[in-house]
């Protein structure tokens, strides 16, 4: 009420694993600005439409047909991408994979296979630009240890590469992707991959029917019903299992910049996304208090002990009015669906309920907010009955 697991492993090709600064202003008080390398795209002409419109049944991925175009990247650069897709695709690694890979290659070439002035044999082949990154070669960079020049050369041999050693990072749908793309690439700039999160998602939403708004979940991809823990593609999950009351800035509450969500006191609340805490303390109300430790009222002020989790694409997610001192510590790393508090009615706040919020671009104010309806819908993590 402010206004503030795995799956079986197929060894003949690869194994496949089962199982995004801003700041959320919901109340008083305030939290130091925080900068985070941008987003990594912008609008595409018809890539950011399409991946727009809906979720499944995932789309097996054309690479020889026509495909969407992104302002961003060139055709050659996009048909690139659908190769890294289509690959994942075809050894059965889950979707939250192709989100990686793509990011990777975005960073590593701009989707581009590139020879090496260093390596003239790379020259002879087809490529479409040439690097002079020590021996590195293709759309990964990869270096000799990972196969010969024509190898490393050919689109679909690198891709595969990849995958196969990404699904051997332990709990890699639920880590965050520069985590894990560093374990995999091995990069000396390995915050750099953080910032393609974003148009990587759309780009698979756009190629695969929304793969990206997937969640694993017994073996099959299911489309925005990534809460409980459940992690989607796009690396986002509902922070808690429950309907959306009060929505964001309506026509009696034109300041409430977020969303209420009706859970239990008690009722775990999960990180969004991966991210860093910025915040976890008890919030000042409106007379300086600091006392958390009991229920609020309406008019009190504050949001009671809460928590924001600085994200990839400079994205910060509040979390409000927990019943007791938050779980998480600052500048704590935290994955996807770790449990960082416990919903409760500190603060300004007539009864438990999570208050969670959403700003881009590092914009603290209110002029950063957006509404989370539509966020986390977008990201396949939909909060309840907020239609």
């Amino acid at each position: 009420m402010t206004a503030a697991g795995r799956r079986p492993v197929r060894v003949a090709v690869i194994a496949a694993m089962l199982t995004g600064v801003l700041l959320l202003l919901c109340c008083t008080g305030g939290t130091a600005a925080f900068f985070l390398t941008g987003l990594g795209g912008g609008d595409g002409e018809d890539g950011d439409s399409l991946a727009g419109f809906g979720c499944g049944p995932i789309r097996p991925v054309d690479i020889v047909g026509e495909l969407p175009r992104f302002t961003e990247y060139g055709d050659a650069q996009v048909r690139n991408a659908a190769i890294i897709i289509k690959v994942g695709q075809d050894l059965g690694v889950p979707s939250r994979g192709w989100v990686i890979a793509l990011a990777t290659a975005m960073q590593e070439s701009a989707l581009r296979n590139l020879a090496n002035s260093d390596v003239p044999e790379s020259l002879a082949l087809p490529h479409e630009g040439v690097g002079a990154d020590h021996d590195s070669l293709g759309l990964f960079q990869q270096r000799p240890g990972w196969g010969s020049v024509a190898e490393r050369m050919t689109p679909s041999y690198t891709a595969r590469k990849f995958y196969e050693k990404l699904v051997k990072v332990r709990s890699w749908q639920r880590r965050p992707l520069t985590v894990v793309a560093q374990q995999v690439q091995i990069s000396a700039y390995p915050d750099a991959y953080a910032k393609h999160e974003e148009l990587a998602s759309k780009i698979v939403d756009a190629l695969a029917g929304g793969a990206a708004r997937t969640v694993e979940i017994n073996g099959k991809a299911v489309c925005d019903a990534a809460e409980r823990g459940e992690i989607a593609a796009s690396g986002w999950t509902a922070p808690i299992a429950g309907d959306v009351g009060s929505g964001f800035r309506t026509a009696s509450r034109p300041s409430h910049n977020g969303v209420d969500i009706g859970a239990a006191k008690g009722t775990e609340i999960r990180a969004a996304a991966a991210g860093r805490v910025l915040v976890a303390r008890c919030d000042p109300d409106n007379r300086g208090r600091r006392d958390c430790d009991v229920d609020g009222y309406p008019d009190k002020g504050g949001c009671g002990w809460y928590v924001d989790l600085l994200h990839a694409g400079g994205y910060i997610t509040r979390y409000c009015h927990m019943v007791v001192q938050p779980r998480v510590k600052l500048h704590q790393i935290v994955p996807a669906g770790e449990v960082i508090g416990q919903v409760g009615s500190s603060g300004n706040s007539s009864g438990p309920h999570l208050h969670f919020e959403v700003h881009l671009r590092n914009d603290r104010s209110s002029r950063g907010a957006v509404d989370p309806v539509p966020f986390m819908r977008a990201r396949g993590a939909p909060l309840r009955a907020a239609e």
